[in-house]
């Protein structure tokens, strides 16, 4: 959809939204659908090609208004994340269809994602524990509980653990700033040793300073034999993982117990839209479930219902899943696959401008849309580089430290980036290169 068409589209949808509002008094106060009813009106899955916006439009009538009220935002919810996870080729033990107790839910933010996670495996282990142990308090579990995450990841990781009040232990990685089973192994051989817990790992898919992507082949048999949770925060790559070349980026993800990505970060759906995934929907559930009269309703025990309340922190949501549902069929999976595609394309250009010049440095593996690259020099060289880029606000660059290197990191992200911009860019950070090391000489 280009700019005039969203701009004609637009002014329709104010229309619909005032007709809908004017006229609503003819519609159903309470939805006359059972549960399950949405799944058999709609495919099975995305489809390849884009569908039209009349033919979305008319969906929406006979799709989504006939659960008012609002059981349409579950039921849709329930297939979109069907829909993604099958783009992304996830084991079937995650997906909702299959039947095997698994599913998806969409949070509002990576952090979101890893503090249910993180709660849902405190809460597993707690009662594993004093099953065990009848007469153990449950403070005194918590406070031998340890997680473990990498030394690259977000720090949303380490909020979640202060929020919890568990202890998180941040694991060296290797050269290529990824966390591999040895580092993992050995701490578990200490903390164990010390009388600790283990309960869960967070592992990242693409951390945030350099794209890294921790060892989940390595990682996952870890967590299998030690009964540890492991949560996969691909928050960025995710998106990627689409596309058939990406997808072994995810190979290991059969070991985990969660996993979560971000399509509001790099799959066109606009923010707050965070997609998770469990295989044990009964193991997140038993977190956060509470059940006052107010919010019971006729379908309490069917096992059809998926009561997404007990899938999160807040009780209240929004129709996140409409946004993903226009989305996958407005763009279709060819064309979100080639909207990722385009842009590593456009990362690797701009690390091949970066490689012909001698004054610089690649820093890390260029894999997706992201790339680390610096001034060969010192830290004091590249922090006032990335100082006078950001002051003369033509582009924005965030900075990272790699072991003991300052580095600027280079995303690819706008949906409407072009080959223009990325020369554009590296026009303006040569310039201003260049000045500084004529300063130094």
């Amino acid at each position: 959809m280009d700019f005039e068409e969203f701009r004609k589209r637009g002014k329709e949808m104010v229309d619909y939204i005032i007709d809908y509002l004017k006229f609503i008094e003819q519609r159903a106060v309470y939805p006359a659908v059972q549960p399950g009813y949405l799944r058999s009106l709609i495919p099975d899955s995305a489809p390849q090609e884009p569908d039209s916006f009349e033919d979305l439009m008319w969906d929406i009538e006979r799709v989504i208004m006939p659960g008012a009220a609002s059981p349409a935002c579950s039921e849709l919810e329930i297939v979109m994340l069907d829909w993604l996870g099958k783009m992304l080729n996830l084991p079937e033990e995650f997906l909702a269809v299959t039947g095997h107790g698994g599913g998806g839910v969409i949070q509002g933010t990576a952090s979101e994602s890893t503090l249910v996670a993180l709660l849902a495996a405190r809460k597993k282990m707690i009662t594993q524990m004093q099953e065990k142990y009848p007469d153990l308090e449950e403070v005194t579990i918590i406070s031998k509980l340890v997680a473990y995450t990498s030394e690259q990841s977000h720090s949303s990781v380490e909020r979640a653990g202060l929020i919890a009040s568990v202890k998180m232990r941040k694991l060296p990685t290797d050269e290529k700033f990824v966390l591999r089973g040895e580092a993992l192994k050995q701490a578990l051989e200490e903390d164990k040793a010390l009388g600790f817990i283990p309960f869960f790992l967070c592992a990242t898919l693409g951390t945030t300073p350099s794209c890294a992507f921790d060892n989940i082949v390595e990682l996952g048999p870890l967590c299998t034999s030690e009964n540890m949770w492991m949560h996969i925060d691909a928050a960025y790559a995710g998106s990627a993982f689409i596309c058939p070349e990406f997808r072994p980026l995810l190979n290991g993800v059969e070991f985990a117990d969660s996993f979560n990505f971000n399509p509001h970060k790099w799959l066109l759906v606009n923010f707050d839209c965070s997609a998770m995934w469990v295989k044990k929907r009964s193991e997140l559930i038993g977190a956060f479930k509470m059940d006052p009269l107010y919010l019971k309703h006729d379908h309490q025990d069917s096992v059809l219902i998926t009561d997404y309340r007990h899938w999160q922190i807040p009780l209240g949501r929004r129709f996140r899943s409409l946004k993903m549902w226009f989305v996958f069929r407005l763009y279709g999976v060819k064309g979100l696959q080639e909207h990722i595609r385009k842009q590593v394309n456009l990362a690797h250009e701009f690390e091949s401008l970066v490689r012909q010049d001698e004054q610089f440095e690649i820093v890390n593996d260029v894999i997706l849309g992201l790339v680390c690259f610096r001034l060969k020099g010192s830290n004091d060289l590249n922090e006032n580089l990335i100082k006078r880029i950001n002051e003369m606000r033509k582009i924005h660059i965030v900075p990272c430290q790699l072991q003991d290197k300052f580095v600027l990191r280079f995303a690819v992200c706008a949906p409407t980036t072009e080959s223009k911009h990325i020369q554009y860019a590296w026009q303006q950070i040569k310039e201003i290169a260049t000045q500084l090391q004529q300063g130094h000489q």
